[in-house]
């Protein structure tokens, strides 16, 4: 979806929430198996000794790293729907996943990737993270539907399948301009589509 932390400069706010957002952002970059609570700290600007004051296990990162990715893609709607056209806001986006485009080429999508990681894990947290990605879905078929689409939530689908399929392309290939190209034609794609 999108990234949970800002790079430059790292992530702000509390400590709990520094050390949420350290989380997404290293989960994201190293993966969850290869990161340490000291990656995690180092990230979040946290001596290590006080991660356990907030979260007393990996798990309890990992599970703070998918509030995380919950709040930024509640952030990105909030934004989106200052749009009255839903068109548009599908469009805006799109647009927000092309301006990712370079973290996508060096990492894959951020929600993606951690699915990916968490379904190989039998504790239930690849089902905390489908809420927050089922909620993405659930909001891009509102859109749809809004725009009087009776297929709205077949489109939905497509358009997330769209984005999670060209994501692993772009990181595979390491070519941030198929990301470019795709989040174009999906932008005509979603003009094709209004009645």
């Amino acid at each position: 979806m999108t990234n949970s932390v800002t790079r430059a400069g790292g992530p702000r706010g509390g400590k709990r929430e520094r050390l949420a957002a350290a989380a997404a952002q290293v989960f994201y970059e190293r993966g969850v198996e290869k990161t340490t609570i000291a990656d995690i700290a180092r990230v979040a600007e946290v001596p290590v000794g006080n991660v356990y004051y907030y979260f007393k296990t990996k798990d309890q990162l990992i599970q703070a790293a998918i509030g995380a990715h919950d709040r930024t893609m509640r952030e990105v709607i909030a934004i989106l729907e200052q749009d009255e056209d839903p068109a548009e806001r599908l469009k805006g986006l799109v647009r927000g996943w092309i301006e990712q485009r370079d973290l996508a080429a060096e990492y894959g999508c951020p929600s993606g990737t951690l699915a990916t990681e968490l379904d190989k894990r039998a504790d239930g947290l690849d089902q905390e993270l489908a809420a927050v990605m089922r909620g993405l879905l659930d909001w891009i078929e509102t859109q749809f539907r809004t725009m009087g689409r009776d297929d709205a939530r077949e489109l939905a689908v497509a358009l997330l399948a769209a984005y999670q399929g060209i994501s692993l392309l772009t990181n595979t290939f390491r070519d941030p301009a198929m990301m470019e190209a795709e989040g174009r034609r999906l932008e005509r794609w979603i003009d094709s589509l209004q009645l």
